[in-house]
C-alpha cells in the first residue's frame, strides 16, 4: 500500500508540474484607432515580423492599409516610425505576409490589385526605401518565405504576372531588388491546389497544401525538385496549414488550421520517411480552439492560437512537447470564426517576443528564457550594411560591372591627400567574406581593380572602405558566373 501511495504521490505531483503555464509580463502594445477592420473578418491587423536594425529592434505588422515600421527597442514607449502603403488598401484586405533577406524586407497581399514589394530598410530609424513596387510578375501570393542560404523567395498560393496562377512559384535573389522567376510548381507526388505556407531549410522545403496534405520536396535544383515524401493521413488531418523545424533539423511542428483540431510533431530526420510522434494543444475550454502560425526559437516553440492568444511550448524535449507559457490577446468568445492572434516573431535580440492580434494590433512581451543563444537562430543586424556611414574624404565613388562576375573596377575620387586604404566584401548578414589587397590612393580621381574570389555566391555584398579617415561603403551586386 505504502508503495502504491508514494507512486500516486509521485503521479500528482508530476501532472501538477505540467500543469504549470506562466502568464507572460505584457511589456508594451501599439495599435491605431484610424485603420478600418476586413469586411470579412474585422480584422485590422495580420502577419508579424521582426528586426533588428542599426542596434535597435522593429516590429513589422501589416494592416489592412499596409506595413508599419514600430520601434520596439524600449517596449514601454512603442513608436511607429514609418510607414509603407500598401498597393491595395481598405475593407477587402485580409492577409499580408513579410520575410526579410538582409536588409530588404519582402511584403505580399492576398486581395485586390496588389504588388510585390521589397522594402530597403538600411536607412532605420530615418526612414524605409520601397525599392520595388510592381504586378508584372506577382500580384497576389498567399504567404512567402526566403531560403535565405540559397538567396530563393517562396511564394505560396501566387496569382498574376505571366504565369496567371500557380500552387507556388520560385524566385532567385541573386540581385535581391530584382527577383527573378525560376519556375511554378503544383505537383509534389500528388497534384495540389495551392500551397498555403511552407518552411524551408537549406534546400529542403516543408510545404502545407491545405486539404492535399503536406510534402517534403528538395529544391536544391529547383530547376529539378525532387519530393522525398507527402503526408496526407495522420491524426488530426485537416486543412494542413503552417510548419515550423527545430532547430537540429530533425522535428518540424504542423498545424491544421481546424476549430478543435491539436497541434502535431512530425519527426522528419529521415525526410522520406515522415513520423508523427505527437500531438498537442492549447489546453482550451472550448473545443473550438483552432491553432494558426508557429515558430522555433532555442528549446521554444511559439504559436500564434487565434482565440487562445500565445502559447509557448519547451520543446527540450522535441517529442513531447510541454506547454509553458500563454498571454490572452483578445477577450472575444470564439464562435468557430477567426480572431485573435494572428502571428508571432521570437528572434529578437532582447528575447522579448512580438504577437499581432487581427483586433487588438501589436502586442510586446516578455519571452520565456531571456536572450536567445541557439546558434541556429539567425538574429539579423543591418548596421555592418547600412550606406549612411560614407566618409566626406569620398567624394565620389562608382562600382561596375553591375551585377560583377570574376573582377570589381571602380573609379573613386579621393579628396585628400595620398593614403593607404584597405577593401573588404561584407555579405548581408556582416560577415566579412573577402578581403583585399591594400591600395594606395591618390587625391583626384583613382581607377581600382579588385579580383573576385571563385568561391562567392551571387547576390547583394557590401564593398567596405577602411581608411584613417573612417568607412565608407558601398552595394556590390555579385551575378551568377558562366
Amino acid at each position: 500500500m505504502k508503495k502504491i501511495l508514494l507512486t500516486g504521490i509521485i503521479c500528482v505531483t508530476a501532472l501538477s508540474l505540467r500543469a504549470q503555464v506562466v502568464q507572460a509580463e505584457l511589456l508594451g502594445r501599439w495599435f491605431r484607432e484610424d485603420l478600418v477592420g476586413s469586411s470579412i473578418y474585422n480584422n485590422t491587423y495580420n502577419d508579424v515580423w521582426g528586426l533588428a536594425v542599426n542596434g535597435r529592434e522593429y516590429a513589422v505588422i501589416g494592416s489592412t492599409a499596409g506595413t508599419h515600421f514600430i520601434d520596439v527597442t524600449n517596449p514601454t514607449e512603442l513608436e511607429e516610425v514609418a510607414f509603407v502603403p500598401g498597393a491595395a488598401q481598405g475593407g477587402q484586405i485580409i492577409h499580408r505576409d513579410f520575410k526579410n533577406y538582409g536588409c530588404y524586407l519582402y511584403g505580399v497581399c492576398d486581395e485586390g490589385a496588389s504588388t510585390l514589394q521589397i522594402m530597403d530598410v538600411s536607412y532605420l530609424p530615418d526612414s524605409v526605401h520601397l525599392v520595388y513596387n510592381t504586378n508584372e510578375s506577382l500580384v497576389r501570393s498567399h504567404n512567402i518565405f526566403v531560403d535565405t542560404t540559397n538567396a530563393v523567395l517562396y511564394c505560396f498560393a501566387a496569382f498574376g504576372g505571366p504565369a496567371a496562377s500557380s500552387a507556388m512559384r520560385v524566385y532567385s535573389l541573386a540581385n535581391p531588388e530584382l527577383p527573378e522567376f525560376i519556375g511554378e510548381y503544383n505537383n509534389f507526388g500528388m497534384q495540389v491546389g495551392h500551397v498555403h505556407d511552407g518552411y524551408v531549410r537549406e534546400g529542403i522545403a516543408y510545404l502545407n497544401c491545405g486539404y492535399n496534405g503536406f510534402a517534403i520536396v528538395d529544391f536544391t535544383d529547383p530547376y529539378q525538385p525532387v519530393t522525398l515524401s507527402t503526408l496526407t493521413d495522420y491524426p488530426f488531418a485537416g486543412y494542413n496549414h503552417s510548419c515550423w523545424g527545430s532547430s537540429d533539423g530533425d522535428y518540424l511542428y504542423m498545424a491544421d488550421e481546424n476549430h478543435g483540431y491539436e497541434l502535431k510533431a512530425l519527426s522528419v530526420s529521415d525526410p522520406t520517411n515522415i513520423e508523427v510522434v505527437a500531438t498537442f494543444n492549447a489546453e482550451s475550454a472550448s473545443g473550438m480552439s483552432i491553432p494558426h502560425n508557429q515558430l522555433v526559437a532555442c528549446n521554444y516553440l511559439y504559436v500564434s492560437y487565434y482565440y487562445d492568444g500565445l502559447q509557448v511550448y519547451d520543446i527540450s524535449d522535441p517529442a513531447d512537447p510541454q506547454r509553458v507559457m500563454r498571454y490572452a490577446t483578445s477577450t472575444l468568445t470564439n464562435t468557430g470564426s477567426y480572431a485573435g492572434a494572428w502571428g508571432v516573431y521570437p528572434f529578437l535580440p532582447s528575447g522579448n517576443i512580438l504577437v499581432s492580434d487581427m483586433q487588438n494590433g501589436l502586442f510586446v512581451v516578455a519571452g520565456p528564457s531571456g536572450e536567445c543563444e541557439d546558434k541556429d537562430v539567425t538574429i539579423l543586424d543591418c548596421q555592418e550594411v547600412t550606406l549612411t556611414r560614407d566618409i566626406a574624404v569620398v567624394q565620389d565613388w562608382q562600382l561596375y560591372p553591375q551585377p560583377a562576375q570574376d573582377q570589381l573596377d571602380m573609379r573613386l575620387y579621393w579628396g585628400e591627400s595620398q593614403q593607404i586604404v584597405k577593401f573588404c566584401l561584407v555579405d548581408i548578414t556582416g560577415r566579412v567574406v573577402a578581403r583585399f589587397d591594400d591600395q594606395v590612393l591618390a587625391q583626384g580621381e583613382n581607377a581600382i581593380h579588385l579580383e573576385l574570389p571563385e568561391t562567392l555566391p551571387a547576390g547583394m555584398y557590401v564593398l567596405q572602405l577602411q581608411s584613417e579617415a573612417g568607412m565608407a561603403v558601398r552595394k556590390a551586386l555579385l551575378g551568377v558566373r558562366e
